[in-house]
């Protein structure tokens, strides 16, 4: 999986002036930044070590195609990069009047109990990670039918900072079948009732929300859950 590297404020001030032109000459560049001309120097460098940026001509820099989606995702209004909320699936599975449950056994949310779930993938359809996720995580495999959308953020209680924001696709799995896993790196799988899953010391804010999803016809719900560092 690939990383973006983190940049440092002068290199996003770089990547605003050639977001708005088709190429830069070196003292367009640095006259934003305020820098001296060594240290702008090993900035411009390093975005070009990293492919955001190509030499066109002598002392002319404009961006390459790798630095234009980076650039792209500039809030050119305060400079800094826009963070996307993160985009997963949850998957239930039903049989008799048993639920399929996940105890996550990683940081953060080390020992709360929910459904399984996981990220999408870059050029992934969601029913194709809702499937992959299941097989994964569970050794499962079902058929995966669409029940909603659920917006999660997540503040802190003790700063009001927003810690996470977080798009989940509901999906409810039938003919279900395979060997279960039960145990794994970061969680444990176990078949529980309602009553037996609500009994546990530790479930997800969202426990109740995605449960009602699940069995109803409510396809959008949308709210802040707010959390203690220890909780997190």
């Amino acid at each position: 999986m690939s990383h973006e590297a983190k940049i440092h404020d002068a290199q996003v001030s770089i990547l605003r002036e050639l977001l708005f032109r088709p190429s830069a000459t070196f003292a367009e560049l640095q006259k934003p930044t305020d820098l001296s001309s060594d240290h702008f120097n090993f900035h411009i460098a390093r975005l070009v070590e990293l492919g955001y940026v190509q030499k066109v001509s002598r002392g002319s820099y404009s961006l390459t195609q790798k630095g234009k989606e980076y650039a792209n995702k500039l809030d050119t209004d305060d400079n800094t990069i826009e963070r996307q909320p993160k985009s997963a699936v949850i998957v239930a599975a039903q049989q008799g009047d048993k639920w399929l449950f996940q105890e996550r056994l990683k940081h953060p949310y080390f020992g709360f109990w929910g459904f399984p779930g996981g990220k999408i993938r870059w050029g992934e359809t969601i029913a194709a990670a809702a499937a992959r996720e299941l097989l994964e995580e569970t050794g499962l495999t079902a058929t995966v039918t669409y029940k909603g959308v659920y917006h999660e953020q997540v503040v802190s209680a003790e700063t009001g900072e927003q810690l996470e924001d977080k798009i989940f696709h509901s999906f409810y799995c039938t003919d279900v079948s395979g060997t279960l896993i039960t145990n794994f790196e970061g969680g444990k799988n176990e078949w529980l009732t309602i009553k037996e899953a609500t009994a546990k010391a530790k479930k997800f804010a969202s426990f109740g929300v995605e449960l009602n999803m699940m069995q109803n016809d409510t396809n959008f719900i949308e709210q802040t859950v707010i959390y203690t560092k220890d909780q997190f």
